[in-house]
């Protein structure tokens, strides 16, 4: 799945208008809110949950529409990472980090060559870097990405993390999940979306927790970039015993409460609860206890009939890799026991689990965040 973010915002918009009416028109704004949860029960054995704000709007999330520009124009940069994320690339500890993906150069025929190439690329960048964002982060390494498998797991177009990306890799002092995502949160988010409310205060807690990460991702595109501030709670060695699913149990809110920022217009695709389940035996959604959306079967995917419900969407709802999609629709809020759901106890098939080897952690972080628009609107695009 290699479509754009935008191109995928295009074609949902069109869908939508084109094939289903309603009371009220829909909408899909520019700024979004994502609560994920990923149940890793195959390659890390963890259970992430995270609140990912972004838009493509630098009015929305605020920086500098010169290094916005810059970047953009720049067409061997895929991404630009800052995080606290504890060794965000292998060698890095107790450092905080940014990093500038760039693409490699292919006439690059050793690592000092492609260090070379790679450095001279992120370092027309990384001064404005620390000036916008009030970072001081020094060159530390040059980090070769060497296979697309953490791309083909999460379906990521491999920007982030695929074969022929090239990270350098600067490192400054750690900060606290809590103090570095105030300042940035503050730096980025105009006060009409901090007071209006929603997941952003889910972020704002989670970040005051003990193992919570922070990553703000530049992801160009040719006319605009997405952008985004992420923040991540890990639960180690959580998921192997996991067989209910209560997904507001890791964002330790009991409501999942929608932005007000959308309380002009009726915005259903802006405000998402994703779950994904990556298993090593193919396992099934059981037991749900809140509402599903009837669907229609499309080309193969599975298509809402009606979007004005709230409820889960499942697709798949079997297999290795499960992901579900909880809809608001016309509600501005979900109790946690209207999410919670089971996982069938009957293994369909066994299969070894994919080896991942020594993939850096903030690598697969940045890869789920960058994935986020793709996965949620899976389903949609047609």
């Amino acid at each position: 799945m290699k479509l754009t973010f935008m191109t995928i915002t295009i074609i949902c918009i069109v869908i939508f208008s084109m094939s289903y009416a309603y009371s009220q028109e829909m909408g899909l704004a520019t700024f979004q809110e994502i609560a994920q949860v990923i149940v890793d029960k195959s390659i890390s054995q963890n259970v992430t949950a995270s609140i990912t704000l972004q838009s493509t709007s630098i009015q929305e999330i605020k920086i500098p529409a010169e290094l916005e520009q810059k970047i953009r124009e720049n067409d061997k940069i895929t991404a630009i990472t800052i995080t606290n994320q504890n060794q965000c690339i292998l060698g890095v500890n107790n450092e905080s980090c940014v990093l500038i993906n760039v693409k490699r150069n292919l006439e690059d025929r050793d690592f000092l060559q492609i260090q070379n190439s790679t450095r001279a690329v992120a370092n027309t960048i990384i001064d404005d870097i620390n000036q916008a964002f009030d970072v001081s982060a020094e060159f530390h390494s040059t980090f070769i990405h060497t296979n697309d498998q953490t791309s083909a797991a999460l379906e990521t177009s491999g920007i982030v993390s695929g074969k022929g990306t090239v990270s350098a890799v600067y490192t400054m002092p750690m900060e606290d999940t809590s103090s570095m995502y105030e300042k940035m949160s503050a730096m980025l988010i105009p006060r009409v979306i901090r007071d209006a409310g929603g997941f952003y205060e889910v972020a704002k807690k989670l970040s005051t927790h003990e193992n919570s990460k922070m990553t703000f991702s530049i992801l160009p595109t040719k006319n605009s970039s997405l952008l985004q501030l992420r923040v991540s709670e890990n639960y180690p060695e959580r998921a192997p015993i996991i067989e209910k699913i209560s997904p507001l149990e890791f964002l330790d809110v009991k409501e999942l409460k929608r932005s007000e920022y959308f309380s002009g217009g009726f915005y259903p695709l802006n405000s998402l609860l994703q779950i994904v389940v990556l298993s090593p035996e193919k396992t099934r959604v059981s037991q749900i206890q809140g509402n599903v959306i009837p669907t229609e079967i499309i080309d193969g995917e599975k298509i809402p009939t009606e979007i004005t419900k709230s409820g889960w969407v499942f697709d798949p709802d079997e297999g290795t890799r499960i992901q579900g999609k909880y809809i608001f629709g016309k509600e501005s809020a979900v109790q946690e026991k209207e999410l919670v759901f089971s996982l069938g106890d009957e293994q369909i098939q066994t299969q070894k689990p994919d080896e991942f080897g020594e993939i850096p952690i903030v690598i697969i972080i940045v890869a789920i965040a960058g994935a986020a628009a793709v996965f949620y609107l899976k389903g949609y695009k047609k």
